[in-house]
């Protein structure tokens, strides 16, 4: 995943922040644990969020330890323990991780995509091992979104539609209640959730894809002539808003029908960090230079 799914940290009271940097830093404990160190530089806000989400949703008694890490071993922070959904999360990050980078060496020619592709190769494996069904689910969605790339498919809305349901997929796999209606609304949110993030990211990588030439759907929707960039984002910002925040708000409906856990927390980030990052990359800040571990 990309890294935008995050919390409005001015806005979290100090327990629900060290809780959300609880969950951050149980899921980077999975990944080190399950598939090595180096497993460790894939984490994510997305894949944070994911495992707070299950978490939650699933009512998980989680336990909480008080440890130093290997990238800061002089100071210890509290670290969520014992949770399923933040070691499948864990799995989730490591999965997609893999075909982002063999994306990466297939399109560019990446040898450093490459590079790290092996060495994440036999993390990979044990994932997918550990997570058939969503492996399964995972590499059909992406075969899905990349047919359309080589189509040039320039509808945003058909683009973004296989990754809304990749999202979809896994958190309805991640959900364990038995409450049909609930999954539904889980699976909805997902759904939205995996559509914002496609296109917001395809908003933020204009420029990139301009540059090397890549497959980006508002390039050809919105009819890019190798014009001046700043002009065409500044074209096409209000459209790409109000799908944003359509998005958003479809996501906010299914969450308002859902009964779980750290209700606030959840609620910081689909109501106010979501929406500030929207607008935060609508204005040029990308995440990928803003967005700090914590």
């Amino acid at each position: 995943m990309f890294g935008y799914v995050t919390p409005d940290k001015g806005e979290m009271k100090i327990k629900e922040y060290e809780l959300f940097r609880a969950y951050y830093c149980g899921v980077c404990k999975s990944m080190g644990k399950s598939f090595g160190p180096l497993c460790r530089l894939g984490l994510n806000y997305d894949s944070v969020f994911l495992g707070l989400f299950l978490s939650s949703i699933n009512k998980e008694n989680v336990g909480l330890a008080y440890e130093a890490c290997a990238a800061n071993p002089l100071k210890k922070k509290w670290i969520v323990k014992k949770s399923p959904s933040v070691d499948f999360s864990s799995d989730i990050n490591i999965i997609l991780t893999y075909y982002k980078l063999q994306d990466d060496w297939e399109d560019e020619k990446n040898i450093l995509a490459k590079a790290a592709q092996l060495l994440i190769g036999s993390g990979y494996r044990a994932a997918s091992s550990s997570n058939k069904e969503a492996e399964a689910h995972i590499k059909q969605s992406l075969e899905k979104l990349y047919a359309l790339e080589k189509q040039n498919c320039s509808s945003m809305d058909r683009a973004a539609d296989p990754f809304g349901e990749l999202i979809k997929g896994i958190v309805g796999i991640g959900y364990k209640g038995d409450n049909e209606k609930d999954k539904k609304a889980v699976e909805w949110l997902g759904y939205n959730l995996g559509r914002w993030i496609y296109i917001i990211d395809a908003y933020d990588d204009i420029e990139k894809d301009v540059k090397k030439n890549n497959y980006n759907p508002l390039l050809l929707q919105y009819e890019y002539k190798n014009g001046d960039i700043g002009a065409f984002k500044d074209k096409i910002k209000e459209d790409i808003k109000f799908n944003l925040i359509h998005t958003l708000t479809q996501a906010a409906s299914a969450f308002e029908l859902l009964d779980m856990n750290n209700r606030s927390i959840i609620e910081n980030v689909i109501y106010l960090g979501m929406d500030k990052k929207t607008k935060s990359i609508l204005e040029g800040r990308s995440c990928k230079k803003d967005e700090k571990p914590l």
